[in-house]
């Protein structure tokens, strides 16, 4: 289905207004649209990476919103895929809510194999701050890799590590996890000072940091696959927080050769791959 005419409602205004979605889907699936509308795609068409009539799948794809902007925006064919059965489900009923075509699967990237028809299928490959919490980056893009079309791109992005937030200590919804560079305290005291978060939130926490993913390790990844890099992005302010907390972002690319910049003080490291 294309995208709907300019003389009625936007995909996002449908779903803002319908009374069988819930607030909470609303808006999570509501912000990755506005993301993908005012960021993603106007980054990913500027440097070439995508045009209408290209297939698109993101990893990670939680609701869907950012496959319907680009459903929006001219996709011929879009597949999500994630872990959670309940965002999966989310994701299903706006679907059919605006009567779009994007196919959502629950796959784990590394865990299960990718089904034979999914293989050399696709022109570009979205995935959004998810490889950060897989514990093998290189299996990641390597089964990636076989996913795409020869020719076809791959959009990574995650927060480093060494970042203010890098050990995603915000999502604990605490006042301590507010508080930058939290992550960098010794395992046993950063475990007490947020024992008071959620359990599941805790734990993902205390795992990030025995996988703490850094650009550094993350090109030499790239390095050992059969990628190239025709893009790296930095930001020390990022596109995200302009959906979330309305502050504009703020590139740190032009600094991107020093390290300690690169690594600490770059709230999000993105990156287009080329196969």
């Amino acid at each position: 289905m294309s995208a709907p005419p300019h003389c009625i409602m936007s995909y996002y205004d449908i779903i803002q207004e319908a009374g069988n979605i819930p607030d909470n889907d609303k808006y999570y699936w509501g912000y990755q649209y506005n993301l993908a509308t005012s960021y993603i795609i106007p980054f990913l068409e500027g440097n070439g990476t995508f045009k209408p009539g290209m297939s698109v799948c993101e990893v990670g794809c939680a609701e869907g919103g950012v496959l319907t902007a680009f459903i929006e925006h001219g996709a011929t064919d879009a597949l999500g895929t994630d872990i959670s059965h309940a965002r999966l489900a989310s994701g299903n009923r706006i679907n059919a809510e605006l009567g779009i075509q994007v196919k959502l699967l629950r796959h784990d990237i590394l865990g299960d194999l990718v089904p034979n028809n999914l293989i050399g299928k696709f022109d570009l490959i979205l995935l959004r701050d998810v490889i950060e919490h897989l514990p093998t980056p290189y299996s990641v893009l390597k089964t990636i890799y076989n996913m795409l079309k020869p020719g076809g791109r791959l959009y990574v992005t995650f927060p480093p590590y060494y970042s203010p937030y890098g050990g995603h200590q915000h999502t604990l919804d605490t006042t301590v996890g507010k508080i930058p560079f939290l992550h960098y305290l010794p395992k046993p005291i950063l475990q007490k000072v947020i024992s008071h978060g959620r359990p599941a939130d805790i734990e993902e926490v205390l795992r990030l940091k025995g996988l703490h993913l850094t650009s550094h390790n993350f090109l030499l990844s790239v390095k050992t696959s059969n990628f190239k890099i025709v893009k790296e992005k930095y930001y020390f302010i990022r596109p995200v927080f302009k959906m979330k907390f309305g502050m504009p972002p703020i590139s740190s690319t032009a600094l991107r050769h020093l390290p300690f910049v690169k690594e600490v003080f770059s709230m999000e490291a993105g990156y287009i791959l080329e196969k």
